[in-house]
């Protein structure tokens, strides 16, 4: 969940100890020591969350927070040296995403973090199209019975499209040649089980870089096949 964070406090101290901190965690963190320096980068940089003090000097970090939701919806995360409810809720009204009151500790901070943008980011993972599948480079959609890997166009059979659907809705899921019959070809097959290996093979030709080395569906020795669950 890396992202970009900005920390604006006029403890030096805390500003170091917090970036020090989140850098470990994979964030990219700017700084700034009081609240005209944090507005301002606050307005021209691209922040995916932003670590506020109330106490600034110049201007405060409600005033900051005040002008900065006139022009960004970037969730902020305010920090207050205070325990009154009232500077608690004021920050809340005034559009902050949550907030701690110091002295804090840092791995709560942390947690809380990553808690609001999780909050922000899953909305838009739930705006995705549902009826399309993405695994690594490739994209399979369903309704359009498509595929794609990369910018390139997946020609598929209809049989291997079925196939490689029900493999790709549910990864990491063996499925056994008798099985693959049953739900794909939806009767029992009175043939060759091998059939399904043949059209496993003529899949993985064409959606496999090295169909010896797959990365996209597996062989499960004795059992049967299924798709990456990375």
């Amino acid at each position: 969940m890396a992202g970009k964070l900005l920390v604006v406090d006029d403890e030096p101290n805390i500003v170091k100890g917090l970036k020090f901190s989140l850098e470990q965690d994979g964030f990219t963190v700017d700084t700034a020591l009081d609240g005209m320096e944090g507005f301002q980068k606050a307005s021209h940089g691209q922040y995916d969350l932003i670590i506020l003090d109330v106490m600034l000097p110049g201007i405060d970090g409600m005033e900051v927070l005040s002008r900065l939701r006139q022009q960004s919806r970037v969730p902020v995360l305010m920090l207050t040296a205070k325990g009154e409810d009232m500077d608690k809720i004021l920050g809340l009204e005034y559009g902050a995403d949550d907030y701690m009151t110091k002295p804090f500790n840092i791995l709560e901070l942390k947690a809380r973090v990553k808690a609001v943008l999780r909050r922000i980011q899953e909305p838009q993972a739930q705006k995705e199209d549902p009826d399309i599948i993405r695994s690594g480079e490739m994209s399979i959609h369903l309704g359009h019975r498509t595929v794609n890997i990369g910018d390139r166009s997946i020609n598929l059979t209809a049989k291997e499209f079925d196939l490689l659907a029900l493999f790709a809705s549910h990864p990491g899921n063996v499925f056994s040649r008798e099985a693959l019959l049953e739900t794909v070809w939806k009767y029992d097959y009175l043939g060759d089980l091998r059939t399904v290996d043949v059209h496993i093979r003529r899949l993985r030709e064409k959606i496999e870089t090295n169909p010896s080395d797959p990365e996209y569906i597996y062989t499960k020795w004795g059992v049967g096949y299924y798709f990456t669950d990375q």
